[in-house]
């Protein structure tokens, strides 16, 4: 019989669609040294009580206790790993007076080292405890900070994609808080490159280097054009922010008479390792061009309702083809819980199916086909990004990652409200992504290693 290094025993929940969860009862998830599901054993299966047998009372075997399930690990793709520091402040002013007044200063300090390692450690550390295995990070301005929170993914077994982010226009940057200038920029970008690439080889779980223009109103044309030769030269992760708001969409059409999506893909900075935040403000031919080129949306639900000025349908880009993941966007979004998110992410799909202006007549109120459901937002949270980043991650399929959540329904301090023992594993399902809290994600294991345990 194959040796396996962990075996795993319990319910899961993980999407076989985008509209369908798939529930694997009871089954026996076969782990290998490196990490990867290599077998899914269900209880009908020849070889499931010979696994039993085998492992049963062994170290490396693993029982979920009754009210506890698997779900795939969270994929973050939109998180400010500074503005952590921020997190629940100023979400009651305009996108430009919030950057100016808050964000560019708090985001400043990130030159001092040990001030960095405090809010990284921190922010990391949160997101493992809330469910999230990969996220997705725009780091600060400064070369040593950004290589920082890689090097702290990598030591808390987070699947990191962290960004140095680019700040090069002297006229759009404050002087406190940019690039020195856009050459000092691209060189710091392809050395902190180099430096994520040869940490990644000693990362079982995978740390990656991501290009990140701020957005465009932050960058010189020189500098978008050299960052996207060097996601080219590097094959690098691209990420961005993408027609986010009334005035940051109405900037860029104004500087260069057409849309977020083509400006960015004029400079090479849509491709299929590209993730753009937010995006409310697509239009039909940006989204096929999201779609021609493989770029994703990372949809971030609380921090649009905050700043996007609109209720991005993403539904309908869905349809055309464009691949979708959730995004916390902190501290734009005040939680870092991908579960809030998928939560948001369903109720701003009806307010916009539904309309939120009551003076007008029903028929005219919303746009129609709008809505998603709680499966479609949990597709998002999980399988989307993993697609979003074509990376073998967000199902428990055979030969993905054993990246999981752990969750008990019966914690004492948070139990969910199931009486019946015979309740439909569908509405269990439900009732897990709309109640769940912090507390009840007992662990999380990322790449087959234990990387949070709740007592």
């Amino acid at each position: 019989m194959r040796e396996y290094t962990q075996i795993f025993q319990g319910t899961a929940f993980t999407s076989k669609s985008p509209k369908e969860v798939e529930i694997l009862y009871d089954c026996l998830f076969c782990i290998n040294s490196n990490g990867m599901i290599e077998k899914i054993v269900a209880p009908e299966d020849t070889v499931y009580q010979d696994l039993l047998d085998t492992y049963q009372g062994k170290e490396n075997f693993h029982r979920l206790e009754e009210g506890q399930y698997f779900l795939p690990g969270f994929v973050d793709l939109h998180v400010h790993a500074p503005q952590w520091a921020q997190s629940g402040t100023a979400l009651d002013i305009p996108l430009y007076d919030w950057l100016n007044t808050y964000t560019f200063p708090l985001e400043s300090k990130f030159s001092d080292l040990a001030f960095a390692k405090n809010v990284y450690e921190d922010v990391v550390s949160t997101l493992l405890a809330n469910g999230t295995t990969t996220a997705l990070y725009f780091a600060t301005v400064h070369k040593e900070a950004s290589l920082l929170l890689a090097e702290i993914c990598a030591e808390k077994g987070q699947r990191g994609l962290v960004g140095k982010v680019v700040m090069d226009d002297p006229a759009q940057n404050p002087t406190f808080y940019r690039d020195a200038d856009t050459q000092t920029a691209l060189a710091d970008t392809e050395e902190f490159i180099l430096a994520v690439k040869e940490l990644a080889k000693s990362t079982k779980q995978g740390v990656y280097p991501v290009v990140t223009p701020r957005f465009i109103p932050s960058c010189t044309e020189e500098g978008l054009k050299g960052l996207g030769e060097l996601a080219a030269k590097y094959d690098t992760y691209v990420q961005s922010h993408c027609s986010e708001s009334d005035w940051a969409h109405s900037y860029v059409k104004e500087r260069f008479q057409k849309n977020d999506a083509f400006a960015l893909n004029d400079f090479g900075l849509l491709r299929d390792k590209s993730v753009m935040a937010h995006c409310n403000f697509l239009d039909e031919d940006d989204a096929d061009l999201f779609a021609e080129t493989g770029t994703a949306i990372a949809h971030c639900p609380i921090s649009n309702a905050y700043f996007a000025n609109s209720v991005i349908p993403i539904a309908h880009l869905h349809f055309k083809g464009v691949e979708v993941g959730l995004g916390s966007d902190i501290s734009g979004g005040f939680s870092p819980s991908l579960f809030d998110n998928v939560r948001q992410a369903v109720m701003s799909s009806r307010m916009l199916e539904d309309g939120v202006n009551p003076a007008l007549p029903t028929e005219v109120r919303g746009v129609p086909a709008s809505r998603i459901t709680i499966n479609e937002a949990f597709y998002y949270a999980t399988a989307g990004g993993g697609e979003s980043l074509s990376l073998p991650i967000g199902r428990l399929a055979e030969n993905y990652t054993w990246d999981v959540q752990i969750i008990d329904t019966k914690i004492a301090s948070s139990k969910l409200p199931i009486f019946n023992e015979h309740e439909d594993i569908n509405d269990v399902f439900q009732k897990i992504m709309y109640l769940v809290r912090p507390e009840n994600i007992r662990e999380v294991w990322i790449q087959g290693e234990k990387v949070h345990s709740r007592s």
